[in-house]
C-alpha cells in the first residue's frame, strides 16, 4: 500500500496504514502494556488502589484488550470489534455502578493514549518511518480513542438508565406501602426506604392533585417528594410539611396545577393524610373551595385550613337534614328572605353577635343587623348564648345557605 497524503479526515484512518506495519509494532505491546497500567495508576488518583489484585487485574485487561485490538485493526481493518466494544461498554457501567462520574475514565484514556503515542512515535522514528506514517499513525490512535470512549460512555449511560428505573420502582414501591392501609410495618418501611434512598421523616403530608389530559404527572419535580399514582389518584408525599416556607416552595413546584394536602402526620399514618387530602379535593371539584392554579404556582388547599367543611362532607346527608329541620322556618319566609337572615346569623356568629362588626362584614346599617337578629330570635327560638347552638349554627349555617343559595349571589 502506497502512502498518500490526504487531508480530509475520515471515520477509520487505520484503514489508510499499511498492513504490514502491524508487525514492528507487535514485539512492543507487553512493554508498552507494563508501561501504560503503571502510568494509569501513577496519573489518575482514583485507579491508584495498592494490593487490590483484583482491580488491577481488570485494568491490565481493559488497556491489553485495547493495545491488542488497535494492532489487530491496522493488520486487518475488518477484525470485529464486538470484544473490544464490550470490554469497554462494562468498564463504563462499572463507573457508573460504582458511583464515579466519566472523568476519571476518560482522564485514564488519555494518559494511556498519550503513552502509547510517545513510545510508537520514538520507535517509528527510529526505524525512519517517514513523516506520512507517524501522521496516519497519530491520526488512528485519535480515532481508536474516541470509538473507545464511546463505547465507554454507552455503558455509563447503560447503568444510569438502569439505576434511574429501579431507583424509580423503589421509590413507587416505598410510595405504596406508606399509603396502604392497614399501614405497613414500620421494619418494612423503614428497609424500603433505605433501598429507595428516600429518608423516612418524622412527619409528612399526603398532596392529591387533579387529573390533566395524558395522565401524566408534574415534571421536575425535585427528589424530596415522592410521587406517583396510588389507589386511582396522582399523588405525592411531602416530607416535614410544616418546614417554613415548604407550602409556598411546593405551590411553586406545582406551577399550573391543583391539589389538596392531607393533614401533616407521622410516616405510619401516611394513608391518613391521603384519606383528608382526596376529601379536601372533593371541596374543590364540588366548588365548596374555589380558586385556579397560575403559570407560577398552584392552586394547593389544605385540609386543616377547611376543617368544618371537611366535617360537614363527611356527614354530609345527615347534615342536610338537620339543617332542613333546624331552618325550616328561614325556608318558609321565602328564599330571598330566608337567606338574608341566615347570611346576617352567620355573620353574627363570626363576630361574636357585635352588630358593628356584623354590619361593617355585611355592608348594611347595624340597625339592620339588630333588627334581623330580632325577627331570627323570634322564627327559630335559639338560644344564641348557648356555646353548643352557636357551634351547630356556625357548621349548618354554611351547608343550609350553600343548598339553597345553590351558589349564586345573595342580596344582603
Amino acid at each position: 500500500m502506497t502512502l498518500t497524503e490526504n487531508h480530509e479526515l475520515v471515520a477509520e484512518p487505520w484503514r489508510n496504514l499499511p498492513r504490514e506495519e502491524a508487525e514492528w509494532i507487535r514485539p512492543h505491546l507487553p512493554d508498552l502494556l507494563e508501561m501504560m497500567v503503571q502510568g494509569v495508576q501513577r496519573h489518575v488518583p482514583e485507579y491508584a488502589r495498592p494490593g487490590d489484585a483484583v482491580y488491577e487485574a481488570i485494568v491490565t485487561q481493559a488497556v491489553e484488550y485495547a493495545i491488542n485490538h488497535f494492532v489487530a485493526m491496522i493488520a486487518d481493518p475488518e477484525v470485529s470489534w464486538k470484544d473490544v466494544h464490550q470490554v469497554y461498554f462494562d468498564v463504563g457501567y462499572g463507573e457508573a455502578v460504582e458511583g464515579r462520574s466519566l472523568e476519571h475514565l476518560q482522564n485514564a484514556m488519555r494518559v494511556t493514549s498519550r503513552i502509547a503515542w510517545r513510545h510508537l512515535a520514538v520507535e517509528a522514528e527510529r526505524l525512519g518511518k517517514s513523516h506520512t506514517l507517524v501522521r496516519l499513525l497519530a491520526e488512528a490512535n485519535f480515532a481508536f480513542l474516541d470509538e473507545l470512549a464511546s463505547a465507554a460512555a454507552h455503558g455509563y449511560a447503560r447503568a444510569r438508565e438502569k439505576a434511574a428505573g429501579e431507583r424509580e420502582q423503589r421509590r413507587g414501591r416505598l410510595l405504596s406501602l406508606l399509603l396502604v392501609d392497614p399501614p405497613a410495618a414500620p421494619e418494612v418501611l423503614r428497609e424500603q426506604s433505605a433501598l429507595a434512598g428516600w429518608p423516612l421523616p418524622q412527619r409528612l403530608a399526603v398532596v392529591v392533585l387533579l387529573p390533566r389530559q395524558g395522565g401524566e404527572g408534574p415534571a421536575g419535580l425535585p427528589p424530596h417528594l415522592l410521587s406517583g399514582h396510588e389507589q386511582g389518584v396522582l399523588c405525592l408525599v411531602v416530607p416535614d410539611p410544616d418546614g417554613p416556607g415548604r407550602v409556598d416552595e411546593l405551590a411553586a413546584n406545582l406551577a399550573g396545577w391543583t391539589g389538596a394536602m392531607g393533614p401533616s402526620v407521622s410516616a405510619d399514618r401516611a394513608g391518613t393524610s391521603l384519606r383528608w387530602a382526596r376529601s379536601t379535593l372533593e371541596l374543590i371539584t364540588s366548588g365548596v373551595v374555589a380558586g385556579r392554579a397560575t403559570r407560577k404556582a398552584g392552586f394547593l388547599v389544605r385540609a386543616e385550613d377547611h376543617f368544618p367543611e371537611l366535617l360537614l362532607q363527611e356527614g354530609r346527608e345527615l347534615a342536610s337534614l338537620v339543617a332542613a329541620r333546624r331552618f325550616a322556618p328561614l325556608a318558609e319566609a321565602g328564599e330571598k328572605q330566608g337567606l338574608r337572615l341566615a347570611v346576617t346569623l352567620l355573620e353574627c356568629l363570626k363576630n361574636g353577635f357585635n352588630a358593628t362588626g356584623a354590619a361593617a362584614g355585611l355592608c348594611v346599617h347595624p340597625q339592620t343587623v339588630r333588627y334581623r337578629l330580632g325577627q331570627l330570635q323570634e322564627v327559630l327560638g335559639f338560644d344564641f348564648e348557648d356555646p353548643e347552638v352557636r357551634l351547630e349554627l356556625m357548621l349548618l349555617l354554611q351547608m343550609w345557605i350553600r343548598e339553597v343559595g345553590k351558589g349564586g349571589e345573595i342580596s344582603v
